[in-house]
């Protein structure tokens, strides 16, 4: 069982920028995938980006393309989120996954979801 416990949410404005923590733990860490999503109230669960650990595999969404950077450190079993530049819109609750598919949960907005997720750590940009 892979347990995920995000941090770093709050509240900022528009054009500041936070870092997303997500600390995993379990067995077997180094076979699944790990990910970002967020949902906004009214709004689906957007896939945001993921990564593997070894490093070899990333994918990142539309809406995270060009302002948001997934990164980890395996030392501490953590996976980050750096967000830049940040817009009203991406005002969400941000959640934390981890699946061992490579594809499926991270590449069809149709496809599975991930098997483990986090508790979710509110955003909130001020405009």
């Amino acid at each position: 069982q892979v347990q995920l416990v995000e941090s770093g949410g709050g509240l900022v404005q528009a054009g500041g920028s936070l870092r997303l923590s997500c600390v995993a733990s379990g067995p077997s860490l180094r076979t699944y995938i790990m990910g970002w999503f967020r949902q906004a109230p009214g709004k689906e669960r957007e896939f945001l980006a993921a990564m593997s650990w070894s490093g070899d595999m990333t994918y990142l969404g539309e809406s995270a393309a060009g302002r948001f950077t997934i990164s980890r450190d395996s030392a501490k079993n953590t996976v980050y989120l750096q967000m830049n530049n940040l817009k009203a819109d991406d005002s969400a609750v941000y959640y934390c996954a981890a699946d061992a598919r490579r594809s499926g949960p991270w590449t069809s907005s149709k496809g599975p979801l991930p098997d483990y997720w986090g508790q979710g750590t509110q955003v909130t940009v001020s405009s």
